[in-house]
């Protein structure tokens, strides 16, 4: 494989890298800003069948999709913690 080749997997797989960092916080805010009281007029018909539940719908979603998203991180901060093992 040539050396440009090469070069430009490694320029795609940092930017996927970055993509996937970038998920789980996303999804964060998003589950926040779904969660807000106040929202639009179509959010408050929908929270008033379910009960009102600021965790319902939406914000449960983006919950649940943030914390499947969450490897990335993990993968991060095992890698960067690697060393501190055994110091107890």
């Amino acid at each position: 494989m040539s050396e440009a080749c090469r070069g430009g997997g490694t320029a795609t797989l940092g930017a996927a890298d970055w993509l996937g960092l970038a998920a789980a916080p996303t999804f964060a805010i998003m589950a926040l800003l779904a969660g807000v009281p106040g929202g639009s007029a179509p959010d408050m018909l929908c929270s008033a069948g379910e009960g009102g539940s600021p965790l319902g719908g939406m914000a449960a979603m983006y919950l649940l999709m943030s914390a499947f998203h969450a490897a990335p991180w993990l993968r991060l901060a095992a890698r960067r913690g690697g060393g501190s093992r055994g110091r107890y």
